[in-house]
């Protein structure tokens, strides 16, 4: 309804695009305060910020993240290696590990419902299309495949499909 709004973060960079960890407890966002686009996360119930915790540490922007369905990992976007790729690191910032090496744009990772893959859009065959992957980066499969830009997917709530926009921009 609107009441009982609290600040989680108080300085003069952006904070950003917050998401709520599976449980509750936790909330991610992104932010600029160390000069470039960053992950951190702060415990949902601590309004003082004393528990917020910068999870990427590099030159580059990192981005575009996804929790895990149990909380345990997220999937994130980074340019940290001279393009966009998908990445996977735990909760805590630990074990970040590069899932897509390609020199297209390769961006908006989501987990299934059950965390065994990972969707993901990439313009690797010309146009964006819709990807999936194994959560460990193997088995790279394309499931759209038309002249058309395709984006904005969504996961079944099952994991058997996976419903997407598409358009094209040249009609």
């Amino acid at each position: 309804d609107g009441s009982a709004q609290t600040r989680l973060t108080d300085n003069s960079a952006d904070d950003m695009n917050p998401i709520w960890s599976p449980d509750g407890t936790r909330i991610a966002f992104l932010s600029t305060r160390d000069g470039n686009s960053e992950i951190y996360v702060t415990v949902a119930d601590r309004a003082d910020g004393s528990a917020q915790t910068r999870l990427t540490n590099n030159t580059f922007a990192d981005c575009c993240f996804a929790w895990s369905p149990n909380g345990a990992r997220m999937a994130f976007l980074s340019d940290r290696d001279g393009n966009s790729e998908i990445y996977v690191m735990n909760a805590d910032g630990s074990a970040q590990t590069r899932l897509t090496n390609h020199p297209a744009l390769d961006s908006g990772p989501a987990w299934s419902p059950d965390g065994t893959r990972i969707a993901f859009i990439s313009a690797r065959d010309g146009n964006s299309e819709i990807y999936v992957m194994s959560a460990n980066g193997s088995a790279q499969t394309r499931l759209t495949n038309h002249p058309a830009t395709d984006c904005c997917f969504v996961w079944s709530p099952d994991g058997v499909r996976v419903a997407s926009a598409s358009w094209d921009s040249t009609v």
